[in-house]
């Protein structure tokens, strides 16, 4: 999820899912298993492909979903691993679908008080 600047919505992102991924992931819920993405573009993606039953499709194509506490709970993913974010990003409107804005503050200080670096 890539922004020319603070504050300015993502850019629309080329997204593929195979038809086994796809399956795979619709099994995956279907068993109550827990799915966690792994990065922000894995979210736009899961979001623009499942439909409101759950059921995840294959397909390419770009997406323009921004993921944002304002959108509401993500449907397709229960987590997320990500980078950190410079405090201005758009990325992190999409963690604050995951987490409080109050744990998302908590996570970057321990973060900064023990040397982690910026995602860039």
């Amino acid at each position: 999820m890539t922004s020319l600047e603070s504050h300015e919505p993502p850019y629309e992102e080329y997204y593929r899912v195979s038809s086994t991924s796809a399956r795979l992931i619709t099994t995956a819920r279907a068993d109550g298993r827990r799915l966690i993405a792994v990065g922000t573009t894995v979210v736009r993606t899961l979001e623009t492909v499942m439909d409101d039953q759950g059921s995840t499709h294959p397909g390419e194509g770009w997406t323009s979903i921004i993921v944002s506490p304002e959108r509401g709970d993500t449907r397709s993913v229960h987590a997320l691993l990500t980078g950190f974010h410079e405090p201005q990003a758009t990325h992190l409107a999409m963690l604050e679908a995951f987490a409080s804005r109050h744990h998302l503050k908590l996570a970057y200080q321990a973060a900064l008080n023990t040397g982690y670096r910026w995602h860039e």
